[in-house]
């Protein structure tokens, strides 16, 4: 796996992709930290955090269709740098957002890099495949699972600790702007790549184009299947990601502090399923240890519910090291990094498979339609989410819910993906 990350063919849409989604969620997770902590109240802010999810999935709905057919007709290495550019901008309205406590603003931005990484979704995706031997690709996508979630580590601690601190702010708007320069500069470096069909004829009919290309992903039986399969793991981890915040202030009445470390956690425990996962399968593409990885995801899942009331802290807020040094506590972090790598064991087949499988000359298509399948299954977690929170549910209650779909996910798993 080390010469593939040292290689010219993987390392330049490595880090482009990692410094992307380091700078995704040094946003959003400042933006949430930013809500919990100082603008809003206790519903108030988990209506906010769960509006601010809704707002970063929309646009892989809305511009799936349009991403798919330039990354099917442009260079993706030249489309790439574009998509580049416009996150510098972005950064720039964010920052503005940050030193004008605009929460208008920042959702603004945070719609914008949902429309960035709706563009670079299917590039990247498209880019493994086209540039790594098959041997190689099991490796290439846990490479990329794996730095997706170090990434969401990084930016979360960058975010979460700096935003609430005096000159936070300006610093976090700093620090999301350098990222967005050093994001250029690696996609520079990506090797060209060749569009399979360059006189495609771009349909701007938004509506026409995504039912074409999810019909593109469904001629292949195990294709969707694993779509679906990838679909359901978003749903899971965006519920789950959305909600810690709230969930570290108000079920467990802990400190900001718990909150990064909850996503340090869950980040790591994914970085390291998926680099299990290509030890398991020998970088052999195959789907054997997807529907067990689904049901220790529903097992575990299970058991965050219920250890959560025994977490549960007094009136004020608990720092880490408290909560970490009573048992209770303890119980709920090993939850989650359970999770977290069956996840890690469960996604990266998925993606393998399907970028193998898909035919070649549309597969950032099919890749357009696996993020429109995703939102779909996102913004339904965030509207269930918000649903069950405006009936006086427990977030703990809405990550049971999420546990008990991961068994319905196994037996589906088990039975259509071969």
């Amino acid at each position: 796996m080390t010469p593939l990350l040292a290689s010219r063919r993987f390392l330049p849409l490595f880090a482009t992709q990692f410094l992307g989604a380091c700078n995704d969620n040094l946003l959003k997770n400042a933006l949430v930290m930013l809500v919990t902590y100082r603008i809003a109240g206790s519903g108030g802010a988990q209506l906010l955090v769960t509006l601010a999810a809704g707002l970063f999935i929309l646009p892989f709905f809305l511009f799936s269709a349009t991403a798919g057919q330039l990354a099917d007709k442009i260079d993706r290495a030249r489309l790439a740098r574009f998509v580049k550019l416009a996150e510098i901008c972005l950064m720039v309205i964010a920052g503005a957002g940050f030193a004008l406590s605009s929460v208008p603003l920042l959702l603004f931005a945070l719609f914008g890099m949902g429309v960035h990484s709706t563009f670079f979704g299917p590039i990247k995706y498209a880019l493994l495949p086209q540039h790594l031997r098959d041997d190689e690709l099991l490796a290439g996508n846990g490479y990329i699972e794996a730095g997706t979630f170090l990434a969401i580590l990084l930016g979360t601690i960058i975010g979460g600790l700096l935003v609430l601190k005096a000159g936070g702010r300006a610093w976090v708007s700093s620090v999301m702007i350098a990222l967005a320069l050093s994001g250029y500069a690696a996609s520079r470096a990506i090797p060209s790549a060749p569009p399979p069909e360059p006189q495609l004829a771009l349909d701007w009919n938004l509506a026409r184009q995504t039912w074409r290309i999810v019909g593109f992903s469904r001629d292949d039986r195990s294709v969707f299947a694993c779509i679906l399969g990838i679909s359901w793991f978003w749903l899971v981890g965006a519920t789950y990601l959305s909600q810690f915040a709230p969930f570290v202030k108000d079920t467990l009445h802990a400190a900001p502090e718990v909150v990064t470390l909850f996503l340090t956690i869950f980040s790591v425990g994914i970085g390291i399923g998926s680099f299990l996962c290509n030890k398991l399968l020998g970088g052999e593409m195959e789907s054997s240890y997807v529907p067990p990885a689904a049901f220790g995801m529903a097992v575990f899942g299970i058991d965050l519910y219920l250890a959560s009331g025994a977490a549960r802290a007094g009136a004020s807020l608990t720092g880490w090291r408290e909560f970490t040094s009573a048992l209770p506590g303890l119980r709920v972090m090993f939850d989650l990094v359970m999770i977290a790598i069956c996840g890690g064991i469960y996604i990266v087949p998925l993606y393998a498979i399907m970028q193998h499988r898909s035919a070649a000359r549309h597969r950032a298509r099919i890749i357009a339609a696996n993020n429109v399948v995703n939102a779909l299954f996102m913004a339904a977690a965030a509207l269930l989410t918000l649903a069950m929170l405006s009936l006086k549910c427990t977030i703990p209650e809405v990550f049971l819910v999420v546990a008990c779909g991961n068994v319905a996910a196994a037996l589906a798993c088990r039975r259509y993906v071969t």
